[in-house]
């Protein structure tokens, strides 16, 4: 949610920021709502304060016996136009957070200005990609090959868009998950949490899922929403908190299973496990002061690194442009990993500053001696699991359709170190 204040201060560079974000100019709409909303309040305390002197006034004129019928039948017009007013200024509050509610956040200055994906800016690359003297195999053929990744009951269970891990593959899924948790814990002091993955509809307009991109998401029919990443409750822990400012900064992850209806991806990556309708993935938050957020992105995008440089996956570091960041954020940097099937780059990770956007959503502030203000959120993903087990079968497979397990891995797969048929 923007802060109306702003808008007005900075009409010129909310639009500019819009505008880089592909997003029509709203400041004129906005202000003007705000307008007839703060006359609309201006005339309510003047009737309140009229009506507070009309009470005194009929009061003591009653005391002294003193006719009061004029006072009293002008304290009646007064209170049907408080009511009036009142639901006038009610229904303007209502329009101009139902409009503050769709716009974007507004981003930083030094990110890439671009309509979509393809004007976004690699940062740096790490590490070389394998080389095979073989055709490398996508990964839903070497894990049906190894009779560990099962789309075909997945199919006949949930439908498309949904994958069955048998074996030691769904051994990964538990081993990575640990293994991160473990690393951002233990080398980053991250605080674990359990999160439950049914939230309310408030959470989901925190995080700023809603009410812009409800068709993305799961919704039961007791409207508590799925959770299409841990990031929803793990940022709403602080909703309509005030946190002392020697608290921050807070920092938690988590495990979670994800649920995105995926809509408008027709037809893009039908096969396999990069885009499911259920997924599970390690989430990082951080709650910091505002000065504090750019400085908090890096440090989180690092952590996220670290996961791909221990498994020995090469990577690229992207910084998303205006026209490719997603709602809620200011910057983005998204961790692309390498598919050899595909020879290419794909997202297993994005890092997001979401400045105050949240925190005014959600109600969120800190306390430094007699100043509050709103914290500033980031969230991350550490990593996308299934996408990290598709590139270590890409990355790691061999001619024969074993693949290696990287080392880093072994200990938490029970000293296994090979995918192999029958394994």
């Amino acid at each position: 949610m923007h802060d109306i204040k702003w808008i007005r201060a900075n009409a010129e560079a909310f639009d500019k920021g819009l505008k880089n974000r592909n997003f029509q100019p709203m400041s004129a709409m906005v202000i003007e709502i705000d307008s007839q909303k703060r006359e609309a309040m201006a005339k309510l305390q003047q009737m309140q304060s009229r009506r507070n002197e009309l009470a005194s006034l009929i009061g003591r004129g009653k005391q002294n016996h003193d006719d009061v019928s004029a006072l009293e039948e002008e304290a009646m017009n007064i209170k049907q136009s408080v009511q009036l007013l009142e639901a006038e200024e009610a229904k303007l509050t209502e329009q101009l957070n139902d409009v503050l509610a769709t716009i974007p956040n507004i981003p930083l200055d030094d990110v890439p200005v671009g309509k979509d994906e393809t004007e976004n800016k690699c940062v740096r690359v790490v590490g070389t990609p394998p080389k095979f003297n073989f055709k490398p195999k996508a990964h839903y053929e070497l894990g049906e090959a190894l009779g560990m990744v099962d789309f075909q009951n997945a199919a006949k269970l949930s439908g498309s868009r949904f994958t069955v891990l048998r074996g030691l593959v769904a051994r990964m899924e538990r081993a990575l998950k640990d293994f991160m948790l473990d690393n951002h814990t233990k080398e980053f002091g991250y605080e674990e949490i359990g999160v439950p993955f049914l939230v309310k509809p408030e959470c989901m307009f925190g995080t700023g899922q809603l009410p812009k991109f409800a068709e993305d998401s799961f919704v039961t029919t007791e409207g508590r929403w799925l959770i299409p990443t841990a990031e929803v409750p793990l940022t709403n822990l602080v909703r309509e908190t005030i946190i002392p400012a020697e608290k921050l900064p807070i920092r938690v992850t988590a495990y979670s299973a994800c649920f995105r209806s995926e809509a408008g991806s027709a037809g893009k990556d039908t096969r396999g496990m990069i885009r499911n309708h259920q997924f599970s993935k390690v989430e990082l938050v951080s709650i910091v002061r505002p000065e504090d957020g750019e400085k908090e992105l890096e440090r989180m995008t690092n952590v996220a690194e670290t996961i791909l440089k221990k498994l020995g996956l090469a990577y690229r570091v992207m910084a998303l442009s205006t026209g490719d960041m997603g709602f809620s954020a200011r910057k983005t940097y998204d961790l692309e990993v390498w598919i050899p099937s595909e020879n290419t780059y794909r997202e297993i990770s994005s890092c997001s500053l979401c400045g105050q956007f949240q925190a005014r959503r959600m109600g969120a502030r800190y306390k430094d001696g007699t100043t509050k203000d709103y914290v500033a959120t980031l969230n991350g993903s550490g990593l996308a699991i299934g996408r990290t087990i598709v590139a270590i079968l890409e990355n790691y497979q061999q001619e024969d359709g074993s693949v290696i397990i990287p080392e880093a891995l072994i200990p938490y797969m029970g000293g296994v170190k090979e995918l192999k048929k029958n394994g």
